[in-house]
């Protein structure tokens, strides 16, 4: 028989598949529309609104104190930072000063949210090429940071902790013991996870020269946190527009330039030990003071656009308000970093492999709520 009688091979046709929305690689309701060679990617295009709550239009019917609960609803593993946004924004409107106090400690418990965030992606990326053992591992250190934020907070991932003003409670007087606790026992238990994953070489093969993304390119499409640092961009906003206690402590903004997964995967790693130095800077040096400053019962904002910027785990979060003068915004708009880094996931992901895709998603750490608001 001729060989043109034979239908094409696999390798010749082009399938479109999904990807999810339930696919345990893709961490939350997420739909990647594929269109594949054989088990080469040929494109991928992200499909949002599984979980749309409308979170943006609800904020224009709530007062200021209000939206700040649903912002720990879009990225919930950066709850803490993305309630702070939304009440630097209210402050900086209504030029109020928060304490020295109410700064260090919400610095502090940044950087707590940043490690447990990160624990949390550490072990699910591992868990995602294979190597289950890690998600033992991370999820038993990242307990320590939940029992500290459910004893000083009350909730131990939606915290709500910020009030435009301060803070809703002072500190527990364990605070200061646990934290420092952690500070000791992970700095022994970080070097595990380097002897358990970053050196181990299926790892490396997996995620060295995979889902490069030039610094133009993060640029270009606005990849920022530590999808961005990965590829040179310097674009964190603790360093370049620092608010509460960042201006008080020494820290290095983690830059690799090769852009790839390994890259961003290294980028992560070396964030931990920086927010550890953070936090042992600020936990012996916490200043007397209110936790909380005097505020109105209702709180109007002066007719205006306010913008707040923060360094959430992903990227940059920021809040635009439009006020009319009135107890509810008249326009409310998130940026969030997820969105934008979801955005750049075709260009890294082309031409490679179906596990590739796999294990590119995991380094950019997508959190889809904060994607589909």
């Amino acid at each position: 028989m001729a060989d043109n009688q034979f239908k094409p091979l696999a390798e010749e046709q082009e399938f479109s598949i999904n990807m999810g929305p339930q696919h345990p690689s893709t961490h939350g309701v997420l739909r990647l529309m594929l269109k594949l060679r054989g088990e080469t990617v040929t494109e991928v295009k992200p499909q949002l609104g599984y979980i749309h709550r409308g979170i943006e239009k609800m904020c224009e019917k709530l007062t200021y104190p209000q939206t700040i609960h649903l912002t720990d609803r879009l990225d919930y593993l950066s709850a803490h930072t993305l309630n702070e946004a939304v009440c630097l924004a209210v402050e900086n409107a209504l030029e109020i000063e928060v304490s020295e106090r109410v700064k260090y400690i919400r610095t502090i418990l940044d950087e707590l949210t940043r490690l447990a965030s990160h624990q949390l992606w550490w072990c699910a990326f591992g868990m995602d090429l294979g190597a289950l053992t890690t998600f033992f591992y991370g999820l038993r250190d990242r307990e320590q940071i939940l029992d500290i934020f459910e004893e000083t907070c009350g909730g131990r991932l939606i915290v709500s902790y910020n009030v435009p003003g301060g803070l809703m409670n002072d500190i527990h007087p364990n605070f200061q013991k646990r934290v420092k606790d952690f500070i000791k026992y992970f700095k022994t238990k970080l070097p595990e996870y380097d002897q358990l994953l970053t050196g181990n070489p299926i790892m490396q093969e997996r995620t060295k020269g995979i889902g490069f993304i030039s610094k133009e390119d993060a640029i270009s499409y606005g990849v920022t946190g530590p999808g961005g640092r990965g590829s040179g961009f310097s674009c964190d906003v603790r360093k370049h527009d620092p608010y509460m206690a960042y201006k008080y402590v020494k820290f290095n903004e983690i830059l690799e330039t090769e852009g790839d997964t390994f890259a961003r995967y290294q980028v992560r790693m070396r964030e931990m030990w920086e927010s550890l130095s953070i936090l042992e800077q600020l936990i012996d040096n916490i200043p007397d003071g209110d936790y909380a400053a005097k505020m109105k019962a209702i709180i109007k904002l002066p007719a205006g656009e306010y913008y707040q910027r923060v360094e959430a785990v992903r990227g940059e979060f920021g809040v635009y308000i439009v006020s009319d003068g009135n107890k509810t915004p008249y326009r409310m708009k998130f940026r969030s970093p997820n969105f934008s880094n979801l955005a750049a996931l075709n260009l890294m992901a082309k031409d490679l492999k179906i596990a590739d895709l796999i294990a590119i998603g995991g380094s950019m750490d997508f959190v889809v709520p904060d994607m589909d608001r």
